[in-house]
């Protein structure tokens, strides 16, 4: 059992460190490595999500006001009607 064992952490560490030195390990390793400057249309949207939210905020107020304000329109509206 613990030839076995030996034997396959041998073979395992092999295939791991040709796997790290092939071009799919340096594809990895890239992944890894790479830094925020590299993705300059991430960051242009980063920086615009704090004013996109602001917005949305906005119009949220907006249709809550208009929420609330809804129903002492329709009654309004309602008796101008009949």
């Amino acid at each position: 059992m613990e030839e076995t064992l030996v034997v396959l952490l041998i073979f395992g560490g092999c295939a791991a460190v040709a796997i790290a030195f092939s071009p799919i390990g340096n594809a990895i390793a890239g992944r890894i490595r790479r830094d925020r400057g590299q993705e300059p249309v991430l960051l242009t949207e980063a920086d615009d999500l704090p004013a996109r939210l602001a917005e949305v905020e906005e119009r949220l107020d907006f249709a809550e006001r208009a929420l609330l304000q809804a129903p002492d329109q329709r009654s309004t509206t309602h008796e101008a009607r009949s």
